[in-house]
């Protein structure tokens, strides 16, 4: 009788798989109201025993989450005007806090963020599953006699002659928000991470000045060691004296 009653419950559906919006709320989203609008009550994300109900009942302050202890959410991450986080997590004390889950809103819409667990078996189920479908299509192209053994079936094996025509997607061009983030990001990198000088041409200009400098002293040697050149003397025209006639 009790295992009767335990096969008719309702099994609980996963969170992961769940979304919220409000489309009233989506063209009026900024970091002063998000949380507002993460309170509402058609959220299935919010659980209305936390310490943020109480505080938004009494009217007052959010800084006097850090003097309770309790389940509460709080505002981890900002980037606006698309992308706030939100976590759920249990305070301790003013600086013990336990995390439990995290909320991510993209324009909007309100998803759970999974953990590390949920990743990886949802990684692992994937690899298994195309594993499953490899082996199975093989095992079906493969044939038994008792004379001959296994033998492929050629009808079946996929030819490599045929080719198959894809289908060319059109990328959709980037919005102005996506090119102004790209350009800060990249910006910022550039900034913090100086592209060097390729080392060929810093070693190149390093010798073009190296042989700069030794044609200098060349010629400033040559310059101090050679003798004081005097010009030669000028040729004075010969004048012939003849002597007096009686």
């Amino acid at each position: 009788m009790m295992s009767g009653r335990v096969g008719m419950l309702p099994v609980a559906e996963n969170p992961l798989g769940l979304s919220w919006h409000d489309s009233s709320w989506i063209p009026l989203l900024n970091p002063s109201n998000i949380m507002d609008y993460f309170s509402e009550r058609s959220n299935p994300f919010y659980d209305r025993t936390c310490n943020n109900e109480i505080i938004k009942m009494q009217r007052l302050s959010i800084d006097q989450l850090r003097n309770m202890t309790g389940l509460e959410y709080i505002v981890l991450h900002v980037q606006e005007p698309i992308l706030y986080v939100i976590r759920k997590q249990h305070r301790h004390s003013m600086e013990q806090t336990t995390p439990i889950a995290d909320y991510y809103i993209i324009a909007g819409v309100v998803y759970m963020a999974p953990d590390l667990a949920s990743v990886i078996s949802s990684r692992l189920l994937s690899t298994v599953h195309h594993l499953q479908s490899a082996f199975d299509e093989v095992n079906s192209l493969s044939k038994y006699n008792p004379n001959k053994g296994y033998t492929w079936d050629s009808k079946m094996l996929p030819q490599g002659k045929e080719t198959v025509k894809k289908e060319v997607v059109k990328e959709e061009p980037s919005s102005i928000f996506q090119r102004q983030r790209v350009d800060m990001l990249l910006s910022e990198l550039t900034r913090h991470f100086p592209v060097p000088p390729p080392q060929h041409a810093a070693q190149q200009n390093t010798q073009e000045i190296k042989t700069e400098k030794s044609n200098e002293s060349k010629v400033s040697t040559e310059a101090a060691q050679s003798p004081s050149m005097k010009p030669p003397p000028e040729k004075k025209p010969a004048i012939n004296i003849k002597p007096d006639r009686p």
